[in-house]
């Protein structure tokens, strides 16, 4: 990868992993359903903007459409919104930590459903290791029978999941003729969509107390920074790197995460968490493969 690939990587593993931040920051006064809704509404506002300043059309074909609002589904509604209520009780590190189990659900449920990635030794290698990691973490919690802090935990790693079939079911928007911006777009705009009736059910905004100014500084940096810009310069490393090198920002996303919580919010991991993020590095270094394949070449 050249200087400006490994660029991207750092600044993305600063986008994404500060997303933990902004959300622990707002979700002090933003409710869950709340804070998504701003996130992808700001994040499609953005994206809709900059197709208009570089006249972009945005021309869907019929079948797209459906596909989209799944994706929105799997890839956005979902997940963001376990992560943010999970982040009520878990440290932002913490939830980054669960987060960096993706790639590990992805590969079981490309294994599950498609016929040209199917699982190798080594990927079920990297699976078993990233399993281990997650028993370390929650497994104390599980044992004690504790019921809020485990099922957040739980949230995170079924937020990971949806991460791994949206994986899965984006692949067929390759033979659409949709640029990676476009898809990104209509599925934040699906987002908005889905999420809009919910919250006005849900969690109206009339019964809600106005966020505080921090919470609204953080909403924006999330949708911006964390949620638009960010998907802007991961299309950008995948065109230049591939698919296979942009998975490196999933081993910093949660240094990132750690060190912001641990200076700005005063949170705290315990050596368990620390120990089961290393054995799920380690998953993903087996995994990824390249390693491997570099110690036997020597």
């Amino acid at each position: 990868m050249s200087r400006t690939d490994w660029g991207i990587i750092f600044a993305l593993a600063l986008l994404w992993g500060g997303s933990f931040f902004f959300i622990g920051v707002a979700i002090r006064s933003v409710t869950p359903l709340t804070l998504v809704l701003v996130r992808v509404t700001l994040a499609a506002a953005f994206l809709w903007f900059w197709r208009a300043m570089r006249r972009e059309p945005l021309a869907l074909p019929p079948k797209a459409v459906f596909a989209l609002v799944v994706l929105a589904l799997l890839n956005t509604v979902l997940p963001f919104a376990l992560f943010a209520w999970a982040q009520r009780t878990l440290p932002s590190g913490l939830a980054s930590i669960l987060n960096a189990t993706t790639p590990i659900w992805t590969v079981i449920v490309a294994h599950l459903f498609t016929s040209d990635e199917k699982a190798t030794p080594a990927k079920i290698l990297g699976v078993l290791l990233g399993f281990a990691g997650v028993a370390v973490m929650i497994g104390a919690d599980l044992l004690g029978q504790i019921g809020t802090h485990l099922f957040a935990q739980l949230a995170c790693l079924m937020a990971s999941l949806c991460y791994g079939f949206a994986g899965v079911w984006a692949r067929r928007f390759r033979g659409m003729g949709l640029d990676p911006v476009a898809v990104t777009t209509g599925q934040f705009t699906a987002a908005t969509l889905l999420l809009s009736p919910l919250v006005l059910l849900f969690e109206p905004p009339w019964h809600a107390s106005a966020p505080a100014p921090v919470a609204w500084a953080a909403l924006i940096g999330l949708a911006l920074l964390s949620t638009a810009f960010a998907y802007v310069l991961y299309f950008k490393l995948l065109e230049s790197a591939g698919a296979t090198n942009s998975l490196l920002v999933t081993f910093l996303i949660p240094v990132t995460a750690v060190l912001l919580g641990s200076l700005f919010l005063g949170e705290r991991l315990e050596p368990r968490h620390l120990a089961g993020m290393g054995l799920i590095a380690l998953g993903l270094v087996a995994i990824d493969g390249r390693l491997l394949v570099r110690r036997r070449q020597r």
